[in-house]
């Protein structure tokens, strides 16, 4: 409900009367790309009528609006609400100003620039306020620069009119821009006749369906129907329309509901794309998904968001829209608070709420908001501080776990929604307590809560830095160093500052070992390659000391120097001057297994589970499914960059076909690809695997297939090969 109708006369030249729609382009003024079309398809029509100006020509449709009465006293200024197609109206608004403000400019016939201005202008006898003048006057955040260019003297001077990049502006130039071209495209002599029919064209020649609805008839319904198909409508836009017609029936100041509590959600920050799942949606809809969620304990999934809403309103909600409205702008500016790390951040139950929308933000779930807003919800009684702070350490430590295992995340939204539902029913006074009874119960494999066993086993062995995504395995690495500062769950550090959030993980021990790091008697390069992206061989270091450690050794040739003594001098974090002091006389193997074991402890302590907590789940754990490309198998030392491969079949059987670039992708003659199968697919012409189908070694034959198998088989036991054929003997 953006804008409204205000004529005593007809709307443009279209007729009053019901008709089947014929939706062509949805003209907006805020996509530069449908300005072009809307004039080429006007112009069009001025031409056929310049041609001919004594013929009945077709008119040019564009499409259907529907329009509602709003009542006032007799004698004023008729006034309807646009229930939809508000961007296609105020767009001709911008079109047919434009156009006669070029009109006036080049001095064509004066009666033309006259017929045009009555589309734009009312009468001044009909006008009580300023904006009475406009026929077409929204009351969105638009306002300012609509009044401004429409209002503006002729010639428009568009520099100085202080809405710098406004795509209103921006389309009201366009159209100017493009009308003086056409006037003037045959001289100043034929600008008369053109003036004329541009003029017959918008005003007689541009037609819409208007649907014209009475004061008691449903407009939402209506507006849901136009727009159930194919509508580029997100939750948000469906939401507003449905709360201001339930404003207007119940005779709120609209625009005073508009300008105090829907104004923020069209602003830069609610309008940004976010992605949740695959798909992106705007972030206004998803804040409407997660209070409904919080609202309700039910899972709500993206495309029932709208009718849920509409259904909770009338049915569930037992407050009238206007109370409704304030309660959703309070918890949004909670949200979005949330979600900026600002909220409340003098005490400590602010400074714990800033670092959990950090750290699950990093961990990229959406899910857990609606637990935020329920939990910090201001309609309902404020949980203790101490409540509050258990609770998102229960969370936080459910998901950091669940993250370092590579559990799954699909059954979160509905996880929390329960979690909700439990929540509504039990005590605020104990909230922090039942969140974590109700995770530490929870036992499938989809949700369970990891226990220090499960944590231990799983990093003992586990690549992190090439298993967990690099911005996660850098949060439990600050706040690994946040811990040695003194910062636990239940206290501040005595220094009262945090890691920064801006250091490179460094390896301790470098990828390219080679060089400086010879391999003792009993250790093969496999294992090595195995325990080099360990966590036990990861820190964090400033951007700037991290070029100076590089590949060196961790010890000079004369026991003094290399990496150790850089990080000696130079480094302040604590995590590396324990790391100095507690191997002064070198860096191996062992070590990096020491270390691992250290973190883990660590890691427990930090994100902890209940004493005596134990998940329940190890027997019915599956070994992780690793996705292995065949830059883990050259990480790993199973492959070597630039090594041959063979084609195992075909016209090219046993011949060279490919080599194995150092990033794990394959060069064929020139052509590079980034999978097996996609190679080999352009070897054989159809889909082929090609893991099986590209050969490490010809006799006996060992493709990349069975050199995948056995990597696997050396770190977890298990196997993510593809359907095909098995490898020969």
């Amino acid at each position: 409900m953006d804008t409204q109708v205000r004529t005593p006369q007809r709307l443009f030249a279209i007729p009053q009367q019901f008709r089947v729609p014929l939706f062509q382009r949805p003209y907006v003024w805020n996509e530069p790309n449908q300005w072009d079309p809307l004039w080429r398809d006007l112009t069009r029509v001025a031409e056929r009528a310049l041609r001919d100006p004594h013929v009945s020509h077709r008119p040019h449709f564009l499409g259907a609006v529907v329009l509602q009465e709003i009542p006032g006293p007799t004698g004023n200024i008729d006034i309807r609400t646009i229930i939809d197609g508000q961007q296609r109206l105020t767009t001709l608004q911008l079109l047919f100003d434009a156009v006669q403000s070029e009109l006036v400019d080049v001095g064509a016939d004066r009666h033309a620039a006259g017929r045009v201005r009555a589309l734009v202008n009312n009468a001044e006898e009909f006008c009580e306020r300023p904006e009475d003048r406009f026929k077409v006057w929204p009351t969105n955040r638009d306002r300012a620069a609509f009044a401004a260019v429409m209002g503006a003297p002729h010639p428009v001077d568009y520099g100085s009119l202080g809405f710098h990049g406004e795509r209103l502006i921006e389309a009201h130039h366009f159209f100017a821009r493009n009308a003086r071209e056409w006037l003037l495209l045959e001289g100043e002599a034929a600008c008369h006749e053109r003036a004329v029919a541009l003029e017959t064209a918008m005003r007689d020649l541009i037609h819409m369906v208007v649907i014209d609805l009475a004061v008691d008839e449903d407009a939402q319904e209506i507006f849901e129907t136009l727009n159930a198909r194919g509508a580029q409508l997100t939750a948000a836009d469906l939401v507003k329309n449905f709360v201001f017609q339930r404003l207007l029936e119940s005779g709120a100041d609209v625009e005073l509901a508009y300008q105090q509590q829907w104004a923020q959600f069209e602003t830069a920050f609610w309008e940004e794309a976010i992605n949740v799942g695959r798909f992106p949606y705007q972030r206004s809809s998803i804040f409407i998904n997660h209070w409904l969620i919080s609202r309700t304990g039910e899972e709500i999934v993206a495309r029932d968001v709208f009718g849920r809403f509409r259904d909770f309103a009338d049915n569930d909600a037992d407050e009238p829209m206007p109370v409704l409205l304030q309660q959703l702008t309070r918890a949004a500016l909670l949200y979005r608070a949330f979600i900026e790390g600002a909220h409340s951040p003098g005490t400590p139950a602010g400074r714990r709420l800033e670092l959990f929308a950090y750290r699950t933000g990093v961990l990229e779930s959406e899910s857990v908001k609606p637990l935020v807003l329920h939990l910090l919800d201001p309609e309902a009684p404020a949980i203790p501080e101490d409540q509050l702070i258990r609770a998102l350490d229960v969370v936080e430590s459910w998901m950091v776990r669940r993250a370092l295992l590579r559990s799954g995340t699909k059954s979160y939204t509905q996880v929390i929604a329960e979690l909700i539902t439990q929540l509504r029913k039990g005590d605020r006074e104990t909230s922090g307590d039942l969140v974590q009874d109700f995770f530490a119960n929870q036992h499938s494999t989809s949700r369970y809560w990891p226990d220090d066993i499960d944590l231990a086993k799983e990093l003992a062995a586990l690549a992190a830095y090439r298993r967990i995504p690099r911005p996660r395995l850098r949060m439990v690495l600050e706040a690994i160093e946040d811990n040695l500062r003194g910062f636990t769950h239940d206290a501040d550090g005595p220094g009262e500052e945090r890691v920064s959030r801006k250091l490179t993980i460094e390896h301790i021990m470098p990828q390219r070992w080679e060089e400086h790091w010879p391999l003792p008697e009993s250790v093969v390069a496999s294992e090595r390659n195995m325990l080099i992206d360990s966590i036990g061989n990861l820190t964090l270091l400033t951007k700037k000391l991290n070029p100076k450690l590089s590949n060196s050794a961790w010890l000079g040739a004369d026991g003094k120097g290399g990496k150790r003594s850089v990080l000696e001098e130079f480094d302040v974090y604590l995590m590396n001057r324990r790391l100095v002091r507690a191997y002064p006389g070198g860096w191996d193997e062992r070590s990096i297994r020491g270390r691992t074991k250290e973190l883990t402890t660590a890691i427990a302590s930090i994100w902890p589970v209940p004493e005596g907590h134990r998940s329940g789940v190890e027997e019915k754990r599956q070994p992780p499914s690793y996705e292995v490309q065949l830059s883990d198998l050259i990480a790993a030392g199973w492959l070597t960059a630039g090594m041959a491969l063979f084609a195992r079949s075909g016209k090219r059987a046993g011949t060279v076909v490919a080599t194995l670039l150092p990033d794990g992708r394959l060069d064929l003659g020139g052509d590079i690809y980034d999978s097996p199968s996609a190679a080999a697919g352009s070897i054989t012409g159809r889909a082929t695997n090609g893991w099986w189908f590209l050969l490490v070694e010809k006799e006996p034959v060992r493709s990349l297939r069975l050199v995948r198998r056995e990597y696997l088989d050396s770190v977890a036991g298990g196997s993510d090969d593809e359907d095909g054929e098995d490898d020969e003997a």
